[in-house]
């Protein structure tokens, strides 16, 4: 079994820019920074052969390079189980259309779809447990202007995620380029 999912890997200068945010919150489990990016569908376990045919299907996915932006900050869940840095599709829509395409061609390879609505980001920790309220609004007081330059997206990459007691690592399972 293998476990994927497709992303968009951040570049190098905004992965270390994002790097410097992850302190000051005591219990928070840090994305390690070559980890980050954004996730456009997570598959999960599959076997090896529906990866193969996966990684067939999704080579035609076609589209135009477009810029991203990575702006704001916020937290899912009550209690907060995550932090993120907001991801901004606008003004062309070209991040939902790239993520929708993914999508379909996952659920044509048999897949179950995806039932939550997608919101893009990146991951920055990750709470076990609940964590002091206090500390994490300073945090999020504290990078609430978070900006970063706009980046060209020029593909997207399906990741293998190998899990262990050190947390999650992700390797390149196959690239896409458009």
């Amino acid at each position: 079994m293998i476990r994927l999912f497709a992303g968009i890997a951040l570049p190098e200068s905004h992965r270390q820019q994002l790097a410097v945010t992850q302190n000051g919150v005591k219990g928070a489990r840090w994305v390690e920074s070559h980890n980050l990016h954004m996730t456009l569908r997570f598959i999960g376990e599959v076997d090896e052969s529906v990866a193969e045919d996966l990684t067939a299907a999704l080579d035609a996915v076609r589209g135009d390079p477009f810029e991203l932006n990575l702006k704001g900050i916020g937290v899912f869940g009550r209690p907060p189980h995550s932090v993120w840095v907001g991801c901004e599709d606008a003004p062309m829509g070209a991040l939902a259309h790239l993520q929708s395409t993914v999508e379909s061609i996952v659920v044509r390879a048999g897949l179950a779809a995806e039932g939550r609505k997608f919101s893009p980001h990146v991951t920055l920790a990750r709470f076990k447990k609940n964590i002091s309220s206090e500390r994490l609004g300073a945090f999020i007081e504290a990078h609430a202007g978070l900006v970063l330059p706009p980046f060209e997206v020029n593909g997207f990459t399906l990741f293998e995620s190998h899990l262990s007691h050190l947390g999650a690592q992700y390797t390149p399972f196959a690239e896409y380029d458009f």
